[in-house]
C-alpha cells in the first residue's frame, strides 16, 4: 500500500507547477480572465485528485499569482501597476470554485460508483 502523505508531495509540487504556470501567464499575458480560467481548471483537477480538504489547493495555487507578481516586482524589469497587483488576488475567487466544485464531483462521483 502506497503512503498517502509521500504521494501528496506530487500533487503538492503539481500544483505549484500549475500556479507558477499561471502567475507566469499573469505576467506574460496580462489577461484576467485567462489567468482565473486556469487557476479554476487547476484547482479543480486537484480537487478531484485530492477531494480532502480542498481550500489547500486554493492556497497553494492562488498564491502562487501574487508570487510571481512580487517576483517579477524585484527581480524583472516588469513593474506592475498597483491595480495588477490587487486583481492577482482575484485568482482565490475562482480557486474557491474550482477546488471545492472538483472535490465535490469526486464525492459524487465516489457515491455513485461505489468506490473510493
Amino acid at each position: 500500500m502506497v503512503d498517502q502523505s509521500r504521494s501528496d508531495v506530487a500533487i503538492y509540487i503539481l500544483g505549484a507547477v500549475l500556479g507558477l504556470g499561471a502567475g507566469w501567464l499573469n505576467l506574460v499575458i496580462d489577461d484576467l480572465l485567462l489567468v482565473a480560467l486556469l487557476v479554476l481548471a487547476s484547482t479543480m483537477l486537484l480537487g478531484a485528485l485530492r477531494p480532502e480538504r480542498p481550500w489547500r489547493w486554493v492556497i497553494l495555487v492562488g498564491a502562487c499569482v501574487p508570487a510571481m507578481q512580487l517576483l517579477a516586482y524585484f527581480f524583472l524589469a516588469a513593474k506592475p501597476y498597483r491595480a495588477q497587483i490587487y486583481e492577482s488576488f482575484l485568482g482565490f475567487l475562482t480557486g474557491t470554485a474550482g477546488g471545492y466544485a472538483g472535490s465535490a464531483g469526486r464525492k459524487a462521483l465516489s457515491e455513485i460508483f461505489g468506490t473510493k
